[in-house]
This record gives C-alpha cells, sequence and structure tokens, in this order.
C-alpha cells in the first residue's frame, strides 16, 4: 500500500496521542486536532490529508457537523466516523454523509488500520478516475462535470 497521510479528530487528547503514536510507529504520516473546528483549518492549510478519524462526540462541532464541511470542501478525502457513544441515528446519518465508515471505541487499533488503507485506497481510486474525466478529449464541460459528480457520489 502506498503511505498516506491520516488526521485524527477527537477532543480526548490521551487517547489522539495514544493513537498517533502508535500508528506513527507502524510508519504512518499522522496529524492530529481537538476539534472539528480545528481539523478544517488544518485542510484549509495540508490539502495532503487522505483519510480522516473523527470522534462524533465533541464540543464545539460535533463530528456529524464536521463530516458535512469536510465533504463539502474536500470531497475527495475519506473519513473514517469513530466513536464511544454509537448510536443507529448517528451511524446512518454519518454514512449518509459520506462517511467511508464507522467504527466503535475502542476498536483494535488493526481494525482501525485496514479501514483507513481502505479508504486511502478508495480516495487514490476515485482520484485516477477523476483524472481521466479531466484528460478526456472531445466531451462538453457539461457532460465532464456530471461525470465527475458521479465519481464523487459513488
Amino acid at each position: 500500500m502506498e503511505p498516506f497521510n491520516l488526521l485524527l479528530v477527537d477532543d480526548e487528547a490521551q487517547f489522539v496521542e495514544t493513537i498517533a503514536r502508535r500508528l506513527r510507529k507502524r510508519g504512518f504520516t499522522v496529524d492530529c486536532a481537538s476539534s472539528g473546528s480545528e481539523a478544517l483549518e488544518f485542510l484549509a492549510e495540508n490539502e495532503a490529508v487522505d483519510v480522516i478519524v473523527l470522534d462524533i462526540m465533541m464540543p464545539d462541532m460535533d463530528g456529524i457537523q464536521t463530516l458535512e464541511k469536510v465533504k463539502e470542501k474536500y470531497p475527495l478525502v475519506e473519513v473514517i466516523m469513530l466513536t464511544g457513544h454509537a448510536t443507529v441515528p448517528s451511524a446512518i446519518e454519518s454514512l449518509k454523509d459520506g462517511a467511508f465508515d464507522y467504527l466503535i471505541k475502542p476498536c483494535e487499533l488493526q481494525v482501525l488500520i485496514a479501514k483507513a488503507e481502505q479508504a486511502a485506497a478508495r480516495k487514490r481510486e476515485r482520484e485516477a478516475r477523476i483524472l481521466d474525466v479531466r484528460m478526456t478529449p472531445y466531451i462538453t464541460d457539461r457532460e465532464r462535470n456530471r461525470l465527475i459528480t458521479e465519481i464523487l457520489e459513488s
């Protein structure tokens, strides 16, 4: 698997530091944010993020609101929701709003890594498909935009 960049977003500092340290020991590039607004600020300055692991329950902006803003501004970035307060409605809403997957804390690190690798692969595959559409000659801008929208919504 090609290397990819992770952003961990959770207001529990000890949890984030522990997961980040364990992922870095395995060779992953990991950045951390303690809130949804901090994550959005980070994304605005660092477009290299491939996968976000996002807690649902946070004080200023919850994970669902953060997810919506991420998908609006950065539709190719994949988001894995991670929560200790799992509910069926929050899982459904997360997936409907574009989350790649929904995991429950505590989850095994290997499960998180496997999901993050799948999410990064999906992002790369979608980027390649969009590039193919952009490079296709002899189609109208309208058709090109329609095809790109289909890729982003798939």
